[in-house]
């Protein structure tokens, strides 16, 4: 993505007018915003699904010792990151901040890599929603439910929440995400109470267990885990202070992921000794989480667990929702999309007309696996292996390279003001972060079909990464058409509400 010149050249914005072209202010304040940033990482879902399947595919035990690494890694990143957000508050995050960095051109890829990786995380976890939702109609009520049935009333009760006011959204957010919490937190502490055999053994910790060609493709299992912190400054218009309390629920957000997956993966390791976790996560996958909570903490916590399993995912499809929703808002605001996703519900101040988007795609991509799957009670290897593997995938490798380009805009931004002295230790932790994504992305892309569990030679390891390289080749496209035609569209991006703001003020000046 090539830097641009400079602000300052750019050609004079054109005039947008309008409350509905502005999402409300003063609707989260930390609780909140902490709440809808942390219910996308899903913290259930990643003990019970992710850590095991890590631990089973790649045979490496020191799996806490790598959240460790991505949290320093990923403290590196938000420094710069939370910087950005004192000076550009734009529901398109990523895009915004790239694009006052690197220029509009860059910003118009990154707007539409975005919002296809945020589709993709969206709406890969209905695959196993509608998988465990109808394990359990199996289980306590004999009844068998095909996965796509509930998947698809998941995304229309989603669709409809999305149309309310965010604060709405962030109660309900945040009581199934404490719920979560706490269970884990009990199951990590009955661990430790009980261990195996080898006691209360840190070797998950010792650096001679992240040894082997499997390290790389074990961080692309796990920086997964993470996603969700990014999306603090996508709501920094609906805060009252986003100078201050975007930056704060980023850190807090960062750091406290970082140790409550690090003590909870340790914590599987400590409940089933060091040498037999990885044999274990082969042998029972998903079920290893539920199965040691039988044993320690009994049948109805584990029955509560199965279905805390399903609400936490149900949080994290709301909180992808919603970011969608505001990048689809913010890209209609500055021309990327057509004018009617640009504006709010009048109600809820809502992106209305993003959140009808992000819905139909759902259920069109539910709809499409439905079709395919050849078993009326619903085949795993679809919505769980397919759908939920397929698409996660795609998103995390889209968002792992967004967060490479946003560390190369921060340096860029700054740069650019003259400022680089002044932020230097910032500019050194981004470049330190984008040297760092960078690696890992070439991995995720290198190991594409271990992620997805194709074989070798699958044509999917470079058709579903392939789907992120054309968002960025389209995205460029559509940046130097609009630079082109409507240079004034092009000299929008990323301004936001600003441009309203500055036009609002022109016109009082005159």
């Amino acid at each position: 993505m090539a830097t641009e010149s400079s602000s300052k050249s750019r050609p004079e914005i054109s005039t947008f007018k309008g409350q509905d072209r502005a999402l409300r202010a003063g609707r989260l304040g930390t609780g909140g915003l902490l709440l809808s940033v942390l219910a996308a990482t899903a913290p259930l879902m990643v003990v019970a699904g992710v850590m095991p399947t890590t631990f089973a595919v790649m045979g490496i035990v020191g799996q806490p010792l790598l959240y460790v690494v991505l949290g320093v890694v990923l403290v590196l990143f938000s420094v710069g990151y939370a910087e950005m957000s004192r000076h550009v508050h734009n529901a398109g995050a990523f895009y915004a901040y790239i694009s006052r960095g690197l220029g509009g051109t860059a910003g118009a890829s990154a707007a539409l890599v975005a919002l296809v990786a945020y589709n993709a995380l969206q709406v890969g976890i209905y695959g196993i929603f509608g998988f465990e939702v109808s394990g359990l109609f199996a289980t306590y009520a004999d009844l068998s439910v095909a996965w796509w049935i509930p998947a698809l009333v998941a995304a229309l009760v989603v669709g409809a929440l999305g149309w309310l006011k965010i604060d709405v959204n962030a109660r309900v957010l945040g009581v199934l995400l404490i719920i979560e919490v706490a269970l884990v937190v009990i199951f990590d502490i009955a661990a430790v109470a009980d261990p195996a055999a080898q006691g209360l053994s840190l070797h998950a910790f010792n650096p001679d267990t992240l040894s082997g060609a499997g390290v790389g493709t074990a961080l692309c299992f796990c920086i997964a885990a993470f996603l969700g912190f990014e999306q603090a400054p996508v709501y920094a218009e609906e805060t009252s202070r986003p100078h201050i309390l975007v930056p704060r629920v980023m850190f807090l957000a960062v750091g406290g992921v970082a140790v409550f997956f690090a003590l909870s993966s340790w914590a599987l390791t400590v409940a089933t000794g060091p040498s037999a976790v990885v044999a274990e996560s082969q042998k029972q996958s998903a079920g290893l989480l539920f199965g040691l909570t039988e044993s320690r903490l009994g049948g109805t916590f584990t029955d509560v667990l199965h279905v805390l399993f399903v609400t936490g995912m149900f949080a994290a499809m709301l909180s992808f929702h919603n970011v969608v929703a505001r990048y689809a808002f913010a890209m209609g605001r500055e021309g990327l999309l057509p004018a009617a996703f640009g504006r709010t519900n009048s109600a809820s101040g809502a992106p209305g007309t993003g959140s009808l988007l992000q819905t139909a795609v759902s259920v069109v991509v539910v709809i499409v696996f439905a079709i395919a799957d050849d078993k009326p009670t619903g085949d795993p290897t679809v919505p769980v292996l397919h759908l939920f593997t397929w698409f996660g995938n795609i998103g995390s490798l889209g968002v792992i390279l967004l967060m490479a380009a946003a560390s190369a805009s921060v340096i860029a931004f700054f740069v650019r003001r003259g400022a680089a002295g002044a932020q230097a230790w910032r500019l050194v932790t981004s470049a330190l972060a984008g040297i760092a994504l960078l690696v890992i992305a070439v991995y995720t892309v290198k190991d594409f079909d271990v992620l997805v569990g194709a074989g070798p030679g699958s044509a999917l390891s470079w058709v579903l990464p392939g789907i992120i390289g054309l968002a960025v080749l389209v995205g460029l496209a559509q940046g130097l058409l609009l630079r082109a035609r409507r240079p004034e569209a092009h000299a929008r991006i990323g301004l936001g509400n600003e441009a309203f703001q500055l036009e609002k003020a022109a016109g009082e000046a005159s």
